[in-house]
């Protein structure tokens, strides 16, 4: 009877547009009262969730990305973008999911990643005559690349939910070739597309143009270097490199670019306090909810469930993610991070798979569906800054998750795409 109170409480107040956070409070002590625990231990539970020292990086990473946003840093790698890839055909869009490479690797956010190149860039698209939806769809869809690179704190999120036992470096390192495959691969469709809509071809530069681009971008580039060196070397951890990448944006662009004013950095700093403190209530709440499915002995039952499904590897990942890119149209990333990875990381390990691996399935399956609807927070984004309806860019979109979800399918059936490269440095 507990499992219908946690989960139908849970389910039902999310039906009715209760926020996450509350809906995963309130199922707790409801489970809590029914089995006759005292209340207090959701709340312990909850402080516990957000008393770790690794969490300190997810702020600041977020507050460096709102500095990098209104310090113009966007700005410049969108231009080196349109420098590289910009004489393609549909140029624009190739230029978005380029710049979203660039800049996800600052931001580490899709709904960062969204807004400020979807800010920049479906204006342009739009008025050199691509059509909205288009530039919506590759907005959209790109911004899943930033969950993949350095520093995304929705890895450093998994690794705590799969007990801090594994290494935020490796994910770093992990991610990597996933999320170059994810953004060759929505190139290859965004190509394809433009190619059948007749949109143009750009004309490129030239080499000393590109030099003058890049060098004016270049200190936003050092800042992924530091970020991701500094973890990957062990120079320190990612909670300090998160504080180290807050200094360096305020230093960049106070004194070098001098472009953020004393209101943009107000707004900068209210932006990221909003963000974070949503984040860290989610998280808090999931991670009750997470404590009372493992009182329950949730994970064990699934894990024998699997095992009486099928003992081949293949068909448990294939039901794993079918599973994770339905929850993911329902719930926002962060707590299903928290609630999942406690469920199927152990049927994952039972069955053979690197927790390292399984990370990188799970952070890019999950972010597939931060852009399909209901909950889709990135797709609303997207259509936000488009001002095109939903359902004139879901009637497009298809090609696009079509390649997300071939990306997925490499991923999880290649796992050297995910483990060679933090192989190569052990």
């Amino acid at each position: 009877m507990e499992y219908w109170i946690l989960f139908g409480t849970f389910a039902g107040l999310l039906l009715i547009g209760t926020p996450v956070a509350f809906c995963l409070g309130i199922a707790s002590l409801a489970t809590v009262a029914y089995i006759g625990l005292p209340p207090l231990v959701v709340f312990q539970r909850l402080n516990s969730g957000v008393s770790v020292y690794a969490l300190m990086a997810i702020p600041f990473f977020i507050y460096a990305g709102e500095l990098m946003v209104r310090g113009d840093i966007a700005r410049r790698l969108v231009a080196l973008a349109g420098a590289l890839v910009g004489h393609l055909r549909g140029g624009l869009g190739q230029v978005n999911i380029v710049a979203s490479c660039l800049f996800g690797g600052i931001s580490g956010s899709a709904a960062a990643d969204a807004s400020a190149i979807g800010g920049l860039m479906v204006p342009q698209m739009k008025e050199r005559g691509y059509g909205a939806d288009y530039a919506v769809n590759i907005t959209v869809v790109s911004s899943i690349i930033a969950l993949m690179l350095p520093p995304s704190h929705n890895l450093i999120i998994y690794s705590i939910a799969g007990g801090g036992r594994i290494s935020i470096a490796d994910l770093f390192t992990a991610g990597i070739i996933p999320g170059m495959l994810l953004a060759l691969s929505l190139m290859i469709t965004a190509w394809v597309v433009a190619k059948r809509r007749g949109y143009p071809v750009g004309a490129f530069p030239g080499l000393q143009m590109l030099g003058v681009i890049f060098v004016s971008a270049l200190p936003g580039l050092v800042l992924i270097a530091i970020i991701f060196g500094g973890v990957r070397s062990g120079v320190f951890t990612a909670s300090e490199s998160s504080c180290i990448a807050v200094v360096y944006a305020i230093l960049i662009t106070v004194l070098v670019y001098r472009s953020l004013s004393w209101s943009e950095f107000v707004a900068a700093t209210v932006g990221a306090v909003r963000t974070t403190a949503m984040v860290l209530l989610v998280i808090g709440c999931a991670a009750s909810f997470g404590w009372l499915m493992a009182y329950m002995q949730v994970p064990a039952a699934i894990v024998r469930f699997m095992q009486t499904v099928s003992e081949n590897p293949i068909i448990v990942l294939l039901l794993i993610n079918i599973m994770l890119l339905f929850l993911g149209t329902f719930m926002d990333m962060s707590p299903l991070i928290v609630i999942t990875t406690p469920i199927f990381l152990p049927v994952a390990q039972a069955f053979g798979i690197d927790p390292v691996h399984f990370g990188i399935i799970m952070i890019l399956n999950l972010g597939i569906g931060l852009c399909t609807p209901p909950v889709g927070s990135v797709l609303f984004v997207g259509c936000a800054v488009g001002k095109v309806p939903i359902g004139t860019v879901l009637r497009t979109i298809w090609p696009f998750y079509g390649a997300a979800v071939g990306t997925l399918l490499l991923v999880t059936y290649i796992p050297a795409l995910s483990l060679w490269l933090p192989s190569m440095f052990r």
